[in-house]
C-alpha cells in the first residue's frame, strides 16, 4: 500500500520534469505497487540522478549549492524515492548563504531533470530574493531540466557546460491504471469513499474525461506560471520564451546560448575560477570556505528556528 499511496500522491500534482524521467518514475510505482521488487542499485539506476556528494570546498566568500537529481518538496519523499534533492532544503540553504555577509556570491551548481511543481514556485523565489543581495550563478553541469530550469532562470547568470542541455519547459501529468495489472494477480481494490471527487484519478480505474479536463487544466495552469517566471527571470517576452525556448524540448549549450537561454558557456571549474580566482585572495580562503558539510549544518540550524 505504501507504492500505491505514492502513485495517488504523484498523480494529484502537475511535475515539471522531463518526459522520460518522468514515465520512468511512472513505471517504477507501478510495479513496485504491484508487487514487484527492485535491488537497492536497480532503484537508483531507475529513478535516482542522486550521485556521491563530494563538493568540493571552494575558497573566498562563495556558497555552492548543489541541485542533483529529482526535485522534490521535502525530503521524506526523497528518501521513498531513493535519491534527489529537496526545494525546502536548498531553500533553506539559499537563505543562510544570502544572510550570511562574508558570502558574495552563490553557486547552484544544478544537474537534474525536474520534478515535482510543489516547491518550485517557492524556491525559485528564494533564487529571486537572494539575487538582490548576491549574485547568484546557476551553473547547469549538465543538465537542468523542466523545473530545474525554472529555479535556474531567475539567476542572475545561467552558465552551462560545453556537454550540457537545458530546457523541457512544460508540465505533464502522468495518470497510471493499474487495474488490470491487479486483475491479473487475482487482486481487487474496493474504493470507499464521500464528497464526488474524492477518488478521482484514484490507479486502480481507468481516467475518466470530466477527471482528465481537470488535471489537464491544472497542468495549464502551472504551464502559464511556469512560462510567465523564466520570461520575467530571463528579461522577455513570454512569446519568446514559447516560441525560442524549445517548446518542451531540450536544447543543447550551443543552441541555448543562441536562443537566450543561458549566458555562457563554462565547465563548473571555470564559473569557479571567474568567481572565486578573480575575486577572492588566497589568503582569506580558509576562513570562508562553504563545504557541503557546513551548508548542512546551516540549513539543519534554519529549519530548527534558530538563527542561521
Amino acid at each position: 500500500m505504501e507504492y500505491e499511496r505514492i502513485i495517488q500522491a504523484a498523480a494529484g500534482q502537475p511535475w515539471a520534469i522531463d518526459e522520460a524521467k518522468g514515465k520512468a518514475i511512472a513505471e517504477f510505482l507501478a510495479f513496485k505497487a504491484s508487487g514487484g521488487h527492485y535491488t537497492p542499485g536497480e532503484v537508483a539506476a531507475r529513478i535516482s540522478d542522486k550521485r556521491a556528494e563530494t563538493m568540493r570546498e571552494t575558497p573566498g566568500a562563495t556558497a555552492v549549492i548543489p541541485m542533483h537529481g529529482v526535485m522534490f518538496q521535502r525530503a521524506g519523499m526523497i528518501d521513498q524515492m531513493s535519491g534527489g534533492v529537496s526545494t525546502e532544503q536548498v531553500g533553506a540553504a539559499i537563505d543562510a548563504a544570502a544572510a550570511d555577509e562574508e558570502v558574495k556570491q552563490i553557486i547552484l551548481h544544478i544537474d537534474s531533470p525536474g520534478g515535482a511543481v510543489y516547491g518550485t514556485r517557492e524556491l525559485a523565489s528564494k533564487v529571486i530574493a537572494a539575487k538582490e543581495r548576491k549574485t547568484v550563478i546557476a551553473q547547469v553541469d549538465s543538465v537542468a531540466a523542466s523545473a530545474a530550469y525554472w529555479v535556474a532562470s531567475q539567476a542572475t547568470e545561467i552558465a552551462v557546460t560545453p556537454g550540457g542541455d537545458v530546457g523541457s519547459i512544460g508540465v505533464i501529468a502522468i495518470h497510471e491504471d493499474i487495474s488490470r495489472r491487479l486483475e491479473a494477480e487475482g487482486i481487487t481494490e474496493t474504493i470507499i469513499s464521500a464528497g464526488k471527487y474524492k477518488a478521482e484519478g484514484n490507479p486502480y480505474e481507468p481516467l475518466d474525461e470530466e477527471a482528465r479536463d481537470h488535471i489537464q487544466s491544472r497542468v495549464d495552469e502551472a504551464y502559464r506560471s511556469f512560462v510567465d517566471a523564466v520570461a520575467e527571470g530571463r528579461g522577455v517576452s513570454v512569446d519568446e520564451v514559447e516560441d525560442k525556448y524549445g517548446q518542451g524540448r531540450m536544447l543543447s549549450a550551443q543552441a541555448a546560448l543562441r536562443a537566450g537561454m543561458v549566458d555562457r558557456i563554462a565547465t563548473y571549474d571555470e564559473t569557479v575560477a571567474r568567481y572565486v580566482g578573480s575575486r577572492q585572495s588566497a589568503g582569506r580562503g580558509d576562513k570562508n570556505r562553504y563545504s557541503r558539510r557546513a551548508l548542512a549544518a546551516r540549513m539543519a540550524t534554519t529549519k530548527s528556528g534558530a538563527p542561521a
